[in-house]
């Protein structure tokens, strides 16, 4: 990670980073969320077989919606749109701090 010299940075800089560090923080915290809920989907089928297997066997497809990649994908996409611009802002800044 580069070493950033808060104390040369003006205050515009020193908000547009902290507004790129937060912006960065929420899209990393909304991807684990994605990925953690796609987990727990997939560790949850199992405590469905263990209370239907008392009751009858599942059959069918599972539905479009309940596809643990796509879900991870569409953070990942969201996160990515929103990343464009504001890390062209951070990198604006850490190149005026260099």
């Amino acid at each position: 990670m580069a070493k950033i010299d808060l104390d040369s940075l003006n205050i515009e800089e020193l908000a547009a980073l902290r507004d790129a560090a937060t912006e960065k923080l929420a899209q990393k915290v909304m991807v684990r969320q994605a990925e953690l809920e796609a987990e727990l989907e997939s560790l949850s089928q199992y405590g469905k077989l263990a209370k239907k297997a008392l009751v009858a066997p599942q059959v069918g497809k599972p539905k479009k919606g309940d596809d643990p990649a796509r879900k991870i994908d569409e953070a990942k996409d969201a996160v990515a749109k929103n990343v464009v611009a504001k890390d062209a802002v951070a990198k604006d800044a850490v190149a005026k701090a260099a």
